[in-house]
């Protein structure tokens, strides 16, 4: 069984430096209404990132496999915070945006979908606390 150990140490003000198991390193900070510098990540974007790359990585690696060309790819997710403390992303909207010639919509969906339900451990733990909406566009 694999475990994942950071270290997060504070450096100035609200500002924060966090490593990975892989020695590189994030700085965090909460936004500049509530004394961030811009100097870091805000933590709760750093976790849409963090679903982002989890499903990316799945889906171009099953891309990959799948033998489909992409001239580009990319994610946008949106979060929406509730109102209340602790503010907590209760709603998340994923749109894929996929550009090529000759594009598989098939297979993409396939992909999108083993992500969404089989390998992003990231997905998994956002469906345990928030509502999930994906959107697949495509562009030849």
């Amino acid at each position: 069984m694999a475990n994942h150990t950071i270290t997060t140490t504070w450096k100035k003000n609200l500002l924060l430096e966090s490593d990975n198991p892989h020695g590189n390193y994030v700085m965090m900070e909460p936004d500049s209404n509530f004394g961030g510098t811009d100097q870091g990540l805000n933590p709760k974007a750093l976790m849409l990132s963090s679903l982002a790359g989890c499903t990316a990585l799945d889906v171009l690696s099953l891309l990959k496999k799948m033998r489909v060309q992409l001239d580009d790819f990319n994610i946008v997710v949106n979060g929406e915070l509730t109102e209340e403390y602790p503010k907590y992303y209760n709603k998340v909207s994923i749109d894929y945006y996929f550009t090529g010639t000759e594009l598989d919509k098939a297979k993409i969906e396939k992909a999108v979908n083993l992500s969404e339900e089989r390998y992003c451990g990231v997905m998994k733990m956002f469906k345990a606390f928030t509502n999930i909406s994906i959107n697949i566009h495509l562009k030849e």
